[in-house]
């Protein structure tokens, strides 16, 4: 069965599959960002982005709170310091192909309205595969640096950057008093080579790639060890400055040159669409010879006034882009096909590869998302197949080989039980009678894939985030039935400290000492008193309720400020109160879909009891602080309408976020402001009949310029 094609997706289809692109891709930022061991190849990631976005633009009024074309990187490791950047460190967005750059050129040039005979200078240069550090100099001098993390808040590495050569501590000439430089730390093949046999040789451990060797060496608790590896660094951008030295990209690049950063050789300024491709084909061939890894060219509007007009949409600047190259590839056989059961009940499949080195790394699995999937491609268990990897560990399957299939290999049925309890798996049927993507297990809690993965998910960074209660940890207490559920968790010093299971118990040492709990156990049951205290965003995350994410956990605990707020507003929807649930659906990032989410969620008596049992375990979600900012329109919520005849849609909407302001597109009675230009309609009257703020196109040009 073919993908269905987003054009041809009913709302409630696309609606499933954008909740399974945020979880899948969630869990795969996990893996690259904060685990430095990639689950799926760039291509594939891509790809995933893409399909993505094309659903976002087909159904606008669908996109999640946690949508991941919102996100970028990853949250810090909690093994380090925070830094939280002054300046967000963001992602780029990505292009694919010629026309894919030629359309970035011709929005850029419509948004700053340019006609064919004002210039554009941009400027290109390699995207290094590597890690991304921010550098902050005072005075010249190398103070802090930090990994971009999830964009606001990275890693303290200052200790390990100061290992790396390329790095300078005292920069040379007049700088700013307060200068951060952005740019990527990487190992080159020659010397990536070199560290493995010397591991190798050591009984340590071999790194699957030159990207994972930089991002493991630079997250060394132990500085020498980091002051040991071979790694470089090309500065390409800047954070926080307190004057800028130019006017343009270029002209900071060269900047950089003369305090002292390596910055790449390759970098090119160029006047159009055509000059950026044909740069793109250069290095393109020179790829293999240039002694490093790159996955393509990143392309930026040279003139910083333009880079400022263009601002930022979602997770990226609007005035760059990274132009990918195309996946290396090669073929192997499929040896089996796994089913993984998550905390949803879906059931995922994992291809088994004989083992093959692409590009150098050594691969073993791929992801096949679902079984749409396995049959659009024919995938069976022995073919020859085609993989295709763009610089991670696992690949995706590109295609079989027919002509190598054996004439009576079955074709591949997936499963109708669970494989984890027995229980129905199916696919879940929509009102319109089609059916969702995604198989998934029927038995609920009494699944113990699906518990234990809910543990998992519980006390993951992202949620309790408890020291010395990890994924392995919670196999090891579920097998011995020490933890079942969350609020377990809470209750295994009252029920364990005077007996501990040997797990915890000291076995051999003094005669005093036998019987008694390990300093593990003692430290773990503190890190659970102290996880006691939780924001309550992290809690609602934790309860792993389905469509919630990270954000749309934060808007709920914004709106409600309370479990409790939540818990009687959801009470009062179950008793069939449609305003109470239109209130929750007005906010701003939630739609129906999470809402169905928590009506499910709440329905259950066991999970309310859940949350009961937790707050008696002396579980206290804390309401979120205030969000402090100091612009007239800081908080309010904005919509647009009309024709803007002086600013660009995309400009007023970029400028109003910039000050703090939330954009939405539809009127209701939590909006502030309405900013109408000629030809408003219903918005304008509806906004009319709330007696809301109505402001012309000059008078909000006016408040923008004055706040």
């Amino acid at each position: 069965m073919q993908q269905i094609l987003v054009s041809d997706l009913t709302e409630q289809q696309a609606a499933d599959e954008l909740a399974q692109l945020a979880a899948d891709m969630q869990a795969y930022d996990i893996a690259y960002y904060e685990n430095d061991a990639p689950l799926i190849s760039d291509a594939d990631y891509d790809a995933l982005r893409q399909r993505n976005m094309a659903i976002e633009a087909q159904f606008p009024h669908l996109k999640r709170a946690d949508s991941p074309s919102d996100k970028v990187g990853s949250k810090p490791s909690q093994a380090f310091g925070k830094v939280e950047h002054k300046v967000a460190m963001l992602s780029l967005g990505n292009a694919f192909s010629a026309d894919d750059v030629v359309d970035f050129v011709a929005r850029i040039r419509k948004f700053l309205s340019l006609d064919d005979s004002q210039a554009l200078a941009m400027t290109a240069e390699p995207k290094i595969d590597g890690l991304s550090a921010s550098l902050r100099y005072e005075n010249g001098v190398f103070v802090q640096g930090a990994t971009r993390g999830d964009g606001q808040v990275g890693e303290d590495i200052t200790a390990n950057l100061k290992q790396v050569p390329d790095i300078p501590q005292h920069l040379s000439g007049a700088v700013p008093e307060v200068l951060e430089i952005r740019g990527e730390v990487y190992m080159d093949h020659q010397d990536f080579a070199a560290l493995n046999a010397r591991q190798e040789t050591n009984g340590g451990k071999v790194f699957a790639n030159p990207r994972n060797a930089a991002a493991g060496s630079l997250r060394q608790i132990d500085a020498s060890v980091t002051a040991s590896r071979p790694l470089r660094f090309f500065a390409y951008a800047w954070g926080d400055m307190s004057a800028m030295p130019a006017t343009t990209q270029s002209a900071m690049i060269a900047c950089f040159a003369q305090w002292g950063f390596q910055t790449n050789p390759a970098f090119v300024q160029a006047n159009s669409a055509e000059q950026l491709i044909e740069h793109w084909h250069t290095i393109e061939h020179q790829r293999a010879r240039l002694g490093y890894d790159i996955d393509g060219m990143v392309y930026k509007v040279d003139r910083l006034d333009y880079q400022q007009r263009l601002g930022f949409v979602s997770r990226a600047p609007r005035w760059a882009i990274a132009h990918k190259f195309p996946a290396e590839q090669a073929t192997t056989i499929l040896r089996a096909i796994d089913i993984q059961v998550g905390r949803t009940g879906a059931l995922t499949p994992v291809a088994k590869l004989q083992p093959v080195t692409v590009g150098g790394v050594v691969v073993s699995n791929a992801t096949l998302h679902n079984s749409d999937e396995i049959a659009r491609k024919d995938i069976r268990v022995g073919d020859r197949v085609t993989i295709q990897r763009a610089g991670d560990v696992i690949p995706q399957i590109v295609s079989v080989s027919l002509e190598d299939r054996a004439p009576n290999a079955p074709a591949y049925e997936f499963p109708t039980h669970c494989p984890e309890c027995g229980s129905v798996a199916q696919r879940e049927h929509r009102e319109d009678g089609t059916q969702d993507i995604v198989t998934r297990c029927s038995g609920g809690l009494i699944c113990p894939a699906q518990a234990r993965e809910r543990l998992k998910h519980f006390v993951s960074r992202r949620a309790f985030d408890i020291d010395g209660l990890g994924q392995k940890q919670i196999d090891d207490y579920w097998a011995m039935e020490l933890i079942r559920s969350p609020q377990d968790i809470f209750t295994l010093k009252q029920r364990y400290s005077d007996n501990p299971p040997d797990i915890w118990r000291y076995g051999s040492g003094s005669k005093d000492k036998i019987g008694t709990l390990k300093g593990s156990a003692v430290k773990l049951f503190a890190a659970i008193d102290a996880a006691r205290t939780i924001d309550l965003d992290r809690f609602i995350f934790a309860l792993g309720i389905r469509h919630i994410g990270e954000t749309s956990a934060r808007l709920l605990a914004r709106h409600f400020g309370s479990i409790e707020g939540l818990q009687s507003q959801m009470a009062t929807i179950l008793q069939g109160d449609m305003l109470a649930r239109a209130e929750i659906e007005a906010i701003d990032g939630v739609g129906n879909i999470m809402v169905e989410a928590l009506i499910e969620f709440f329905a259950e008596a066991h999970n309310r009891e859940t949350i009961e049992a937790l707050l008696r375990a002396g579980v206290t979600p804390q309401a979120l602080a205030e969000v402090a900012q100091d612009t007239a329109i800081a908080g309010k919520t904005i919509v647009f309408t009309g024709t803007l005849e002086k600013m660009t849609r995309a400009e007023a909407k970029a400028r109003a976020e910039a000050m703090g302001a939330k954009v939405a597109g539809s009127v209701s009675a939590k909006t502030d402001i309405l900013v109408a230009g000629p030809g408003a309609g219903s918005k304008l009257k509806k906004a009319e009949e709330l007696g809301l703020d109505v402001l012309s196109e000059d008078q909000w040009i006016e408040m923008a310029t004055i706040s």
